[in-house]
Parts: C-alpha cells; sequence; structure tokens
C-alpha cells in the first residue's frame, strides 16, 4: 500500500526542556542596615520569582504529561526523552514510511525520524520499511543509534516490473551503503518487493500467480533477489532476505528462494466486520501463508507484513467495507482483538501503520490515507487505547 509522490506535513511538535532559575548573588554590603533592607526586598522578590517559574513548570509538566505523543526532552541527546504512559511496548512490529520519503519530493529529515522512532519504541522493538528511496533507511537507522533504544528495522527494496530494474538497483545501492555505514546490529532482513507479484498479474490480466504467464514476473524478482544476497555476501555479511506480497499472490518460486515472507492481510478488504477481523486474519495467515511455507523445501518464516483497520474515508461511498464502517470505534475493536491474542501465538505481525498519510488520501481517496493509530501530527487518535500486553 505505497505510492509514488509525498507532500511534506506540517512541523514536528517539539519537546519542552526546562531550565532552572540560577539564585542571584548577593552584593557586598557597605552598611549593616542597608544590607538588611536588601535582604529583605530580595527575599520578596526571589520568593515572587520563584513562586512564579515554579507555577509555570507544573504547569507545563500537566501540559507535557497529557499529551498523546512524546519528543526528545533534550533536542541535544535524543536518548532522553519523555515516555507517555498512554503507550505500552505490545506490538509485534509496526509498519512504516517516513514522512517525505516518496520520489521526487524527499521531505524526509532526520528529526523528524528521531521523533517517530522514540514513540514507536515505546510500542514495539520492530519496524519495517517499504523502500529505500529518499536515504529513509541510513536516517531509520541513524534515528536507532542517537535516541539508543532497543529497535529493529526490516529494510525494503521496493521494485517494479516496468522500469528493466531502474528502481531496484537505485534502492541496492543506498542500502548497501546504508550497512557498510551502520553495521548489521540494528537490521533484521532485507526485504525484496512489496506486492511485486500482485501488481504483475493484476497489470497483466493474469489469474493465477504461479502460472506460465506469472513467472515471467517471477523471473524478474528472483533476480532481484539472488542480486541481493550477492550484494550482502559481498559485505561479508549475513542477514535473511525475504519479499513481502499479498497475501494470496505469493509465487512458490519466489518464497522458495527467500529467508522469510511477509503477507498483507487485510479483513477490511475481504469485507469481514470488525468483531470478525482477528479471528479471520488469523485463520487466512495460517491457511494460505504458513500452510504454503511450510510446504517449501525451505520453509520460509513467515510474518503478516501489514493489518489494521481505517479509521474513516474521505468520501462517503468508501466509508464502509459492506460489514463495517471505517472508525476509531472499529480500529480498537480490531485492536482489542488481535494484538494479544497474536502476541500469545506467536504471531508475528507489523500493524499497519503507525500514522496517517496525507499522500495517500491525496492521490488515492477513500481509506487509503486513514490506517494510522496516530495522526499526520503524531498525536495518539482521541478514541484509541494501546493493549497492553508484552509483545516477545
Amino acid at each position: 500500500m505505497e505510492g509514488s509522490h509525498e507532500p511534506k506535513l506540517g512541523a514536528y511538535t517539539p519537546g519542552s526542556r526546562w531550565m532552572q532559575p540560577q539564585p542571584a548573588k548577593s552584593n557586598r554590603k557597605k552598611w549593616i542596615v542597608m544590607g538588611i533592607l536588601v535582604a529583605v526586598v530580595g527575599a520578596i522578590i526571589i520568593a515572587v520569582v520563584v513562586g512564579v517559574v515554579v507555577s509555570h513548570n507544573k504547569s507545563s509538566n500537566n501540559k507535557n504529561l497529557s499529551t498523546s505523543s512524546s519528543g526528545s526532552s533534550d533536542p541535544n541527546d535524543p536518548s532522553q526523552f519523555t515516555k507517555d504512559t498512554n503507550l505500552h511496548q505490545s506490538l509485534y512490529g509496526i509498519a512504516y514510511t517516513p514522512v517525505g520519503s516518496q520520489l521526487p519530493d524527499c521531505g524526509n529529515s532526520l528529526a523528524a525520524v528521531i521523533q517517530d522512532i522514540q514513540i514507536m519504541s515505546q510500542l514495539t522493538p520492530r519496524v519495517r520499511l517499504y523502500g529505500a528511496d529518499c536515504n529513509q533507511s541510513a536516517l531509520v537507522l541513524e534515528a536507532i543509534k542517537q535516541t539508543k533504544v532497543n529497535m529493529t528495522v526490516y529494510l525494503g527494496n521496493y521494485p517494479v516490473p516496468t522500469d528493466n530494474g531502474t528502481a531496484y538497483t537505485r534502492q541496492r545501492d543506498v542500502l548497501k551503503q546504508a550497512i557498510q555505514t551502520y553495521g548489521t546490529e540494528h537490521i533484521g532482513g532485507v526485504t525484496v518487493g512489496n506486492e511485486f507479484m500482485l501488481n504483475y498479474v493484476t497489470g497483466n490480466g493474469i489469474t493465477d500467480v504461479n502460472s506460465a504467464a506469472a513467472n515471467v514476473g517471477a523471473q524478474i524478482l528472483l533476480g532481484n533477489i539472488q542480486d541481493t544476497q550477492s550484494m550482502l555476501q559481498s559485505l561479508g555479511v549475513s542477514l535473511p532476505v525475504g519479499n513481502a506480497d499479498a497475501g494470496s499472490y505469493f509465487s512458490n518460486e519466489v518464497l522458495a528462494a527467500v529467508n522469510y515472507g511477509m503477507a498483507n492481510v487485510h479483513p477490511w478488504f475481504a469485507n469481514v466486520s470488525a468483531q470478525a477481523s482477528a479471528g479471520w486474519t488469523a485463520d487466512f495467515f495460517a491457511e494460505q501463508d504458513v500452510a504454503l511455507a511450510n510446504g517449501l523445501a525451505n520453509k520460509p518464516t513467515m510474518y503478516i507484513a501489514e493489518t489494521g483497520w481505517p479509521t474513516k474515508s474521505s468520501d462517503a461511498g468508501n466509508a464502509n467495507n459492506g460489514a463495517s464502517d471505517a472508525s476509531v470505534a472499529n480500529l480498537q475493536t480490531f485492536l482489542d482483538t488481535f494484538v494479544c491474542q497474536a502476541n500469545a501465538n506467536g504471531t508475528g505481525y507489523f500493524f499497519f501503520e503507525f500514522a496517517d498519510e496525507d499522500w495517500k488520501d491525496k492521490q488515492f481517496g477513500g481509506v487509503e490515507g486513514w490506517w494510522g493509530l496516530f495522526n499526520q501530527d503524531r498525536t495518539l487518535k482521541s478514541g484509541i487505547t494501546i493493549p497492553n500486553c508484552q509483545t516477545s
């Protein structure tokens, strides 16, 4: 669920910084009486100033505790940031694209990514990226380094079937540079392809993803995967290489060549009700994706790459999937019925997604821009309560 353009959003809310008042130094007294008068007057002034400062700090502190998102308390040290008591590290992973990471805009920034990582680290120890354009891989790894959080990132390369490998090669080269710069300590794997086979077969009117006609596209993707494996080998590093696609569009040949698969499993698009969505997601993933992987010789590890629920639609015609509305209440229902159960079952999943994405709404409309747990200003959506069950 990615697109081609992403406009810059508004400035992120900076973290608060607190200054302690410095006590004034006493002047040398010339006369005892004058000294007493100065001391009395000074005491009165100090009492008033301290009272005002303490009152202001209490007010600021109360404001800070009530905010939904938390930024850096000290901009000079991103590892010192205020934690939000409304957030719990209950999610296995989160799907994430830094704002401004779509060509040709590339309006992303390290400061914004640092704030995102500070917030997401309170929800999960894992994030997955979709692509590598606009230096997003290095920005995320640098943000993890500066915040010193426990975070693993699954890097991504987003090739397209119709450009003769241009997008793949461009992203491979920046991924290589990021790995050379930051090492592999905080990298969980490199995912090559996102809905590549879905786009190939639907774009060519093919109905069977494992047919001879579809295999033409699979060979393009396999070439990208094998090239990535060679690139990592040339660096002398050992990282899993995987592939992400729609849950029912995996090519058997592609999945047989990777260490892991990531399946997009969305009850909304299957016209399932919010109340039944968690059970449907678990069943679909087990029956379609895990079963497929277990039938292959390499038995790749399977993850849910995307699952979630939209909170609204930009037009009334797409506000209902036929069974339930796009709403905050229904997102909460999915959170309450899916997250803790998936954690208990040992399911690896990446919740879709961190925050609403304005560019998707402008380009696609409907529910496309409104899947975030957070609003575009990185405040937790009103009415959302994060489940409190520890993830592994």
